[in-house]
């Protein structure tokens, strides 16, 4: 069972510590003390309340897709030379980079400051974690 602080969780949720405290108090999450009798949640409630609130913005497209991962932001730059660009849209906290041909970009008129969605299919995805985390 992993445990987690208050205050990287808190990060995780991208809320306050004491929005977590008050989760904590209004049973929304529960807590425990740690070995060093601080207070820490359970990574698998962290994970589960995560889920329940991710809001991801509205998808523009009109698009089915089997994709599952599609990063809805804003372009925030677009470098191009006669053949290839380069696009990178800001997607909450993330920041996407996409290359592209030149006449990909022209045609779906990305520019700075639209709105455009990300869909990743990869067959490699890699995570990492620190070797003290379990």
């Amino acid at each position: 069972m992993s445990q987690i602080r208050i205050k990287e969780a808190a990060g995780y949720l991208g809320v306050s510590d004491d929005t977590v405290r008050r989760w904590i108090d209004n049973g929304t999450l529960a807590a425990s003390t740690d070995e060093s009798g601080r207070m820490v949640v359970d990574g698998l409630d962290l994970a589960r309340l995560v889920r329940e609130n991710a809001l991801a913005p509205a998808d523009p497209s009109d698009t089915a897709s089997s994709a599952r991962n599609r990063f809805i932001g804003l372009v925030t730059s677009v470098l191009s030379d006669p053949v290839m660009s380069q696009v990178e849209l800001q997607c909450g906290p993330h920041r996407v980079v996409s290359l592209m041909s030149t006449e990909a970009v022209r045609e779906l008129g990305l520019v700075p400051g639209s709105v455009a969605v990300a869909v990743v299919k990869a067959t490699n995805v890699i995570v990492e974690t620190s070797r003290g985390h379990q």
